[in-house]
């Protein structure tokens, strides 16, 4: 991984809210909370929280009774989040997935969405997962299924990539989309201690109104921004245009049909 390829700040946490949050992150956000509403109280981890899309789920779909702590590496992302949400069960807390700031079974549930393939070290996450788990809790993640089952995000990255041909940004395939093998992701989460690991891939569709939304999402409101603006400063209004036209050239120039796929583990201590 790079130096920035885990650093969202700046009016990197707006964008990304505006732009890939409905397109992108709410579908599954939906999805995970749904599968804790077994829970009716409690208190459920959630790191990487990001600019709160789970949060934000959670807190609407599960009864007031379990409480939410959501933590992100980035304060830049939780101060994001903590102004989209204030409620009675959700704290937020800056903290290290990989080295947690909680006692031993504390938690009843971990969530993380979209986040693990940021870890530099798998598998201590997994671990402080593990640790602060209370007996019979559960660890529910999510990952990016391969490009190849993303077109969006593709599309996005092969145009940026074109752009720079003598040395190609490799953000979106190297890190939210570098980590989707079933069986590896498997093997890791039991080398991690986990011994009962579920993994499913779920599919799906989200609509944007135009090519505008997806690219200037995932070319300024992600790190591939910090990648765009170290080969061309100048270049970034230039490159976010052709992933448009991309786009354009792919779905036309009205809605974009979003086709999604990625990798939901369940994991249980």
């Amino acid at each position: 991984m790079s130096a920035t390829d885990a650093v969202f700040k700046g009016s990197i946490p707006a964008l990304y809210e505006q732009y890939l949050g409905p397109l992108k992150f709410e579908p599954f956000a939906e999805d995970l909370a749904e599968r804790l509403t077994d829970l009716t109280r409690g208190h459920i981890l959630e790191t990487a929280a990001g600019t709160g899309i789970v949060t934000r789920a959670l807190a609407k779909t599960l009864p007031p009774q379990v409480e939410i702590t959501a933590t992100d590496l980035n304060q830049a992302m939780l101060d994001h989040a903590q102004s989209r949400l204030r409620a009675p069960n959700v704290r937020w807390l800056q903290a290290d997935a990989q080295a947690l700031p909680f006692d031993n079974g504390s938690f009843d549930a971990v969530v993380c969405q979209f986040g693990v393939m940021f870890f530099p070290d798998k598998l201590s996450g997994y671990r402080e997962a593990l640790r602060v788990l209370k007996p019979g809790g559960r660890f529910l993640f999510n990952v990016w299924n391969a490009l190849d089952f993303n077109p969006v995000s593709r599309i996005v990255s092969e145009t940026v990539a074109k752009a720079f041909p003598d040395d190609p940004p490799r953000f979106i395939e190297r890190v939210p989309f570098g980590y989707f093998d079933p069986d590896r992701i498997r093997g890791e989460v039991q080398q991690a201690g986990f011994e009962n690991v579920d993994v499913s891939v779920v599919d799906k569709i989200s609509h944007a109104p135009s090519t505008r939304e997806p690219a200037i999402g995932l070319c300024q409101g992600t790190p591939l921004r910090a990648e765009i603006e170290a080969r061309a400063p100048g270049r970034l209004e230039e490159i976010t245009a052709r992933a448009m036209e991309a786009l354009a050239g792919h779905f036309g120039s009205s809605t974009v049909e979003n086709r999604m796929s990625a990798v939901v583990v369940t994991a249980w201590r």
